[in-house]
C-alpha cells in the first residue's frame, strides 16, 4: 500500500497477513452499477441447481463472506426460513445491507460483521441446514482453519457448499505467478491496478488478439448468466484477491473426509474455483 509516514518517509508495507484487497468496495461498485433483479434470479437458480433443490423452504442458510449480498438475497428469494450473512469487510456488510433494504428489510435475514477465523464469533452463530461460502475461505490467510470453523456451523444432515481456488488448473502460469500478481495489485496505486486489469483482459480474455474483442463483448454478456455476476468486477476481484491460498481437489476432499467427517455429494471442477458440496452425516 502506498503512502508516507508523518515524518514524510515512505510508509512501511504491512506484512502479508495484514495486506488485504478491498473486496467490499469492489462489490459496492458492482451493486450500485450492475445490480438487477435478473441477477438475483440467476444466482438463485445456480444456488438451487448445485444444492439439488427446488427451493429452500424451511431451511436455515448461512452465507460466510457475503460480499455483495447477492447470494444471501438469492437464498432469501428461494424461501429460506432464516438467512444469516456476515463478512470480515465492513464495506461488504454495508453492500449486503443495501440489498437487504431492496428486499424490504425482512426480519428473517440478518447481517453482521465478523471473521470466520474468530472462533468465539462463529460459536455465536449456531448451526444451519445450508452453510455457503463461495470464493471466500481461501482469502482469509488461514484457509484450513476457516474451513474447519465454517464446518462447525453445520447441523446434522446439513449441506456445506464452498468454492475454492484449485491449484490443479493453474499450471501455466502456476500459482506462484498469480500470488506475485496479487501482491503487486494490492500494493499498487490507481494506475497500476488499471494497467494490470487491462493486461489480464488482453492476455487471458483476448489472447493478445484485438480481433477477439467482439467475442469478449459476447463473453461479458453471457457471463452475467453465470451466478449473476459481472466479468470486469470478477477480474478485479481475482487480481486483488489477497491474502490468497491455493489447494488441490485431493487436499480438500481429504481434509473434509479425514478431518471433518463430511461426505462428498458433488463437485464441479475445471474453472479457477472448484465448487464442492459436502454433507454432514445425520
Amino acid at each position: 500500500m502506498s503512502g508516507t509516514t508523518s515524518a514524510g518517509s515512505p510508509a512501511a508495507r504491512p506484512p502479508d497477513s495484514e495486506r488485504r484487497f478491498a473486496f467490499g468496495r469492489n462489490w459496492r461498485d458492482y451493486v450500485e452499477k450492475s445490480f438487477t433483479p435478473e441477477k438475483v434470479e440467476i444466482a438463485r437458480k445456480h444456488l438451487l441447481g448445485f444444492l439439488g433443490r427446488t427451493d429452500l423452504a424451511g431451511q436455515s442458510f448461512l452465507d460466510i463472506g457475503c460480499g455483495s449480498g447477492l447470494h444471501s438475497y438469492a437464498a432469501f428469494q428461494a424461501g429460506a426460513a432464516r438467512v444469516v450473512s456476515f463478512d470480515y469487510d465492513r464495506d461488504s456488510v454495508e453492500t449486503t445491507r443495501l440489498l437487504h433494504a431492496v428486499a424490504g428489510h425482512p426480519e428473517r435475514w440478518s447481517i453482521s460483521q465478523g471473521s470466520i477465523l474468530d472462533r468465539a464469533f462463529v460459536a455465536t452463530l449456531g448451526t444451519f441446514d445450508v452453510v455457503y461460502s463461495w470464493g471466500v475461505l481461501h482469502h482469509t490467510g488461514d484457509q484450513w482453519s476457516a474451513i474447519r470453523n465454517a464446518a462447525s456451523c453445520l447441523a446434522p444432515g446439513s449441506l456445506f457448499y464452498i468454492a475454492l481456488y484449485t491449484s490443479d488448473v493453474f499450471v501455466d502460469p502456476p500459482p506462484a505467478f498469480w500470488l506475485d500478481v496479487k501482491k503487486r495489485y494490492v500494493d499498487g496505486g490507481f494506475l497500476t491496478k488499471r494497467r494490470l486489469e487491462l493486461w489480464y483482459l488482453w492476455r487471458f480474455n483476448l489472447g493478445g488478439n484485438p480481433l477477439r474483442i467482439p467475442r469478449l463483448v459476447k463473453q461479458m454478456a453471457e457471463y452475467k448468466k453465470n451466478r449473476g455476476m459481472n466479468l470486469y468486477t470478477d477480474v478485479k476481484d481475482w487480481l486483488g484477491g489477497w491474502p490468497m491460498e491455493f489447494s488441490s481437489i485431493a487436499e480438500v476432499k481429504r481434509f473434509a473426509d479425514k478431518e471433518l467427517g463430511l461426505e462428498l455429494v458433488k463437485i464441479a471442477a475445471g474453472e479457477a474455483n472448484t465448487e464442492y458440496l459436502f454433507r454432514k452425516p445425520a
